[in-house]
């Protein structure tokens, strides 16, 4: 198996918590033995959680001597991980090779250098996707390089620039991106299509997105909450986008504590936050804003009778998942006028 190999595992690994980790990047780690032998594939996960190469090493550790899991599980956080691996790998990683979708951060943050870490290890070769430019983070490769290790650079670079594309965007001002839901023949209407793991993941971003976009029409129907009840208690502030300003306050929406609910004809504010979702159904993607490209398509398994969306837009599939019993795409536009 070749560095390509290695490295679309641990880029397929990042893709599960894509945006999940707002506001840093999706990254994913995969580790090698001394005899090619892969010892863990993880991914970081939440921020202020532990990075992709300290879930690797630990996980790798566990791999080579299991009562070390015992050791790391009494770990409250980052720092304490990091510092039990520091005092207790036994050089069960020497000569090991990384995989890395981003450049090893060379910077104490909320969470330990992970460069520092891999030399620590012992590792003899280090595989890079994408180098991080950010001015604190950078120079994990150089510090790499510099003590001996063997550094590969943008091996997988399109794939891994995919992936780091949210975080690059939302560093220099703002992500939005379109969230809907699709039964399997391509249908969107007809009441609940997403599985219990979709509706989740929902929450999860809810529950991190400065903003969330809705349709007018959406709220008069469907009287949502649009909460995160079931990841979180904390709930995105709403920008109704709609011509019509007035609305039942009985809907659940309009009575979530600590909220701000606007109203507005233009969706220019949703470009002025970091990180905006916009949920909506076939009419609202039909007339998407231009500056919106990226697009998650929950997909479940079942069949609906109804007509399916018909599109006059071309889209690249940049990943796809097994989620829950039906399915994740995360999509981008790539033009339009050309019928998908």
């Amino acid at each position: 198996m070749g560095d390509e190999f290695y490295l679309s595992l641990a880029i397929d690994k990042a893709w599960d918590c894509q945006l999940l980790t707002y506001p840093n990047p999706a990254v994913g780690a995969v580790i090698l033995d001394e005899n090619g032998q892969i010892l863990s594939i993880a991914n970081h996960q939440m921020s202020g959680f532990p990075h992709a190469e300290l879930n690797a090493t630990k996980e790798a550790l566990e791999a080579k001597n299991s009562s070390l899991k015992e050791l790391f599980a009494t770990a409250k956080n980052a720092n304490e991980l990091y510092n039990l691996i520091i005092k207790n790998h036994q050089n069960l990683l020497k000569n090991s090779t990384y995989y890395v979708t981003l450049e090893p951060c060379a910077h104490q943050g909320k969470t330990p250098p992970c460069a520092n870490l891999i030399l620590a290890m012992g590792a003899k070769r280090v595989v890079i996707g994408s180098r991080d430019y950010g001015k604190h983070a950078r120079g994990g490769a150089d510090l790499l390089a510099q003590n001996g290790i063997e550094v590969k650079l943008d091996v997988c670079k399109a794939r891994c620039d995919e992936l780091l594309e949210p975080f690059l965007r939302w560093q220099s001002g703002n992500f939005t991106f379109f969230k809907i839901a699709l039964s399997q023949n391509g249908v969107a209407t007809g009441g609940v299509i997403s599985n219990l793991a979709s509706r989740t993941h929902t929450h999860h971003l809810r529950s991190l997105v400065d903003l969330m976009v809705i349709g007018g029409a959406t709220v008069r129907i469907d009287r949502p909450t649009l909460d995160a009840r079931l990841f979180s208690k904390k709930s995105p502030d709403i920008l109704i986008y709609s011509s019509y300003a007035n609305f039942d306050p009985k809907i659940s929406l309009f009575n979530i504590p600590n909220r701000e609910v606007i109203i507005s004809n233009s969706l220019d504010l949703a470009f002025k936050k970091r990180f905006v979702m916009i949920e909506g159904g076939e009419n609202f993607l039909r007339n998407l804003d231009s500056r919106v490209d990226w697009i998650l398509i929950y997909r479940s398994n079942e069949f609906k009778s109804a007509n399916n969306i018909n599109l006059d837009m071309k889209v690249k599939i940049l990943h796809r998942s097994t989620f829950g019993d039906g399915e994740l795409l995360w999509c981008k536009r790539v033009d339009m006028g050309v019928n998908s």
